[in-house]
This record gives structure tokens, sequence and C-alpha cells, in this order.
């Protein structure tokens, strides 16, 4: 089996490096377009462009593929399996209360999605020294190097790139997606759930849960970037869930 690792927002797949080292066998965490990488002419940068984009990488892969996804890249994740047909064995991801049918973006969300202000905001943290994002990450965290190559890749590209993707997701991402989001996923999944990640609620993540037919995992004490503050825990909540697999 390959594990394959989607980060989220305003992230690269360095994120994953902590619980990548922790597993056995292959795992591979990808770059989405724009993150570290370049943004291909014509990419319009939204969600489903970027859930079509990832379900033509996973095409890729020889082997039955156990998927992981954070933030973003969870929602990526769901759309992927419910909604496209990829040779997934299982997936696994977090926030899943951003899924849910009444989901209300966070300010920071809000901001990104109005025209103008979200430019502006966007503008004001590439311009900062040192960048807010990079204290963030070593504040949860990350280690020099990964910390270090995720701020460098948060450029104008990047910034962009976020700005679409949000704006492509009014007023919610189940408001598009909702029809998939309302039945059991075709793979067995598991929905993480730290106590302490303030993008999160357990009861609405729960609902989701039950509604895709998967598992329900919490992670006491960690926050929303869990796998920074504990790789090693997360490598094993994973590898449990992978066990279960047949």
């Amino acid at each position: 089996m390959t594990a394959v690792f989607v980060h989220g927002v305003p992230e690269t797949g360095a994120l994953w490096n902590g619980v990548r080292a922790h597993l056995h066998g292959d795992a591979v965490a990808l770059d989405l377009p724009g993150f570290g990488t370049p943004r291909p002419a014509g990419f319009g940068a939204t969600k489903d462009e970027y859930a079509a984009w990832l379900a033509d990488a996973l095409h890729g892969f020889d082997a039955p593929i156990d998927l992981v996804g954070h933030d973003w890249g969870a929602g990526l994740v769901l759309r992927v399996v419910t909604a496209h047909e990829v040779p997934v064995r299982s997936w696994a991801v977090d926030v899943g209360a951003v899924f849910a049918p009444d989901y209300a973006w966070h300010d920071i969300a809000r901001t990104w999605q109005t025209p103008g202000a979200g430019e502006e905001r966007m503008a004001a943290v590439l311009a900062a020294e040192p960048g807010p994002f990079g204290r963030a990450l070593r504040a949860a965290g990350a280690g020099e190097a990964d910390a270090a190559a995720m701020e460098a890749a948060h450029d104008e590209t990047m910034g962009g790139c976020i700005l679409d993707l949000y704006r492509s997701a009014l007023p919610n991402p189940y408001a598009d997606w909702g029809a998939e989001l309302s039945r059991p996923a075709p793979a067995p999944g598991l929905v993480l759930q730290p106590s302490a990640d303030e993008f999160d609620d357990p009861v609405p993540s729960a609902a989701v849960a039950a509604r895709l037919g998967a598992r329900t995992e919490r992670l006491d004490g960690l926050g929303h970037w869990w796998m920074l503050q504990d790789p090693a825990a997360g490598a094993a909540v994973l590898r449990a869930f992978w066990s279960t697999l047949r």
C-alpha cells in the first residue's frame, strides 16, 4: 500500500515530513499546484479544479492508496473519494465540521473571500517580516527546515491560489458537494478530531463522519497542526486505522 498525504492552506507537502518519518513503507506528500509549485497556465485554482488535479495524480500510483488530507486537503480528499473513480483503499481527514451543511467560514476565510479586502490582507501578510505563517508553524512544532521551506513557498502565486480557492467555496463546500457528502463513501474512512483545533467542532464533525460511514478518532490536546505537534501520535493513529483494513 502507498500512503498519500495532501496538505492544506497555506502549506506544502513538507507539512507531513514528521508523520512520514514514523511510517513504514511508501509514504508520499503531494504539493498542490501553486503551493510551492508553479500554477499551471489556465488553472483557476477552484476547489473542483484542485479535486480533479488530485484525482489525476492518484492514478499515477500503482498500489491501492491510503489517502490522508488536512484542512483544505481534507476537503479535496473527501471530494475525490466520493465523486471520482480513484484507486483508494482508505481515507482519513481532519476538520470534519467544515463539510457540514450549515458550516460558516471563519473570519480570515471571509476576508479572503471578499474582493479587495482579501487582496489587501494577503499582500500585508506576504510583506510582513518575519512572516506570521512561519512563526505559527514553528510555534506548532515544525522543524526549522520544514518551517523555512513552507514559509519560502508562501508567495504571490500561493496567495492568489488561496484567494481563488476560498472564493470558489461560497457559501461553504457543502453547497456544491453536499449530495456526495451525504451518503456513505465507497472506501473506509477516518475523521480525526484534534481536541484543540479552533477550526473544527466535534459535534458536526461526528455527524459528517456518520453520514460518510466513517469512524472518528479524538486526538487529545492537539490542535489544527496536530501533525507538527506530535507526529509520532498522528502516525500511530493512522497505522492503527490501516491495520483494521482488509
